[in-house]
């Protein structure tokens, strides 16, 4: 799989922001990324300290460029980029203090076609990469939501999972008179269709399974009527997709027990993407495969804006930082 990406980004070069430069996680995969030279790392952070840094960790960063935000040249005219996208919501003073911070700064980089794609989360909250990607780079013509799926690997075998780590649950969105404007089912449906279309990303050819308790109506109450929903309103979406539900798991990936209880299905007993109704099924859901399973998890890789933008766990090694980068650029 990522011998694939890795022909592809040799054959379009890209670029990728490293919003903690000095991190030895970041250093580590930087030097890695310098010594393959498919993609090229930006690092964002005081040059002394990141290089010390890399020194420390015996790292070659020699020649990558480092841009330190408090000496950047150019922040005039990032600042005034920044408060024209906020339209209004922060001052010139308000913009200058947020790219002070890597995630914002790197974060406009992208914005501003410095930098292909953006990896952060080393030691910046979700909240805090995410925050500025919907607000700089923001959510590309027809999303209505960032939502974010897993790919896990296991072998030949590859799954993917949506959405794990953003959307808590989904509710119906309303206008400043209370008429709904997106459905909780057309969000849902969404993250389907994204995660699928993700899923292509890497080599899978997306059997798109809408999981829940119940499977064709076996069930009541709960997220059975929102999973229900969302797979018609994916259907509709992506008519090219082979999408099902609502399924219970045991349906979605068992020939013998699709055969009982839904056959006929085009996704039943073969589903290789699963789309959970809440965050914590989700979560839990990857975390099970990945642990007792056996899986490679790898992201969570987010869906729905203008610019590839990553997150990594808190608690990554410099491998996983690796690949997530390499995973990030081949989105661009």
């Amino acid at each position: 799989m990522f011998n694939a990406m890795i022909e592809t980004l040799k054959a379009n070069p890209r670029k990728i922001v490293f919003t903690e430069g000095s991190d030895p996680r970041i250093l580590e995969a930087a030097h890695r990324l310098k010594q393959g030279g498919f993609l090229t790392p930006v690092l964002i952070g005081n040059v002394e300290a990141v290089e010390a840094a890399a020194a420390a960790g015996n790292f070659d960063i020699a020649g990558l460029e480092i841009i330190d935000p408090a000496t950047y040249p150019e922040m005039d005219a990032m600042v005034e980029k920044m408060v024209e996208l906020r339209k209004g919501k922060m001052t010139a003073e308000d913009c200058r203090k947020a790219l002070a911070k890597g995630n914002y700064f790197g974060t406009m980089l992208v914005k501003m076609g410095y930098a292909d794609a953006l990896l952060g989360g080393a030691t910046y909250s979700t909240a805090d990469t995410v925050r500025p990607a919907l607000q700089l780079v923001k959510t590309k013509k027809g999303a209505h939501l960032v939502s974010s799926c897993f790919i896990l690997v296991r072998g030949e075998e590859k799954l993917a999972m949506g959405d794990c780590a953003i959307n808590i649950d989904y509710q119906d969105k309303l206008d400043k008179n209370g008429n709904v404007v997106v459905t909780a089912a057309q969000q849902l449906a969404e993250v389907a269709v994204e995660t699928a279309r993700t899923a292509k990303v890497f080599g899978i050819d997306p059997k798109v399974a809408v999981l829940s308790f119940s499977t064709k109506g076996s069930g009541k109450g709960g997220t059975v009527q929102l999973s229900h929903d969302a797979t018609i309103e994916a259907q509709k979406m992506a008519p090219e997709l082979a999408i099902d539900g609502e399924l219970q798991f045991d349906a979605a990936v068992s020939p013998v027990v699709a055969a009982t209880k839904c056959k006929g299905s085009p996704v039943a007993g073969q589903a290789n993407t699963f789309i959970f109704p809440c965050i914590e099924a989700g979560n839990i859901g990857y975390k099970i495969a990945q642990r007792l399973g056996g899986y490679e998890a790898y992201g969570p890789i987010l869906q729905g804006l203008n610019a590839p933008i990553n997150d990594l766990s808190r608690g990554c090694n410099a491998d996983e930082v690796y690949k997530m980068a390499i995973i990030t650029a081949a989105l661009a």
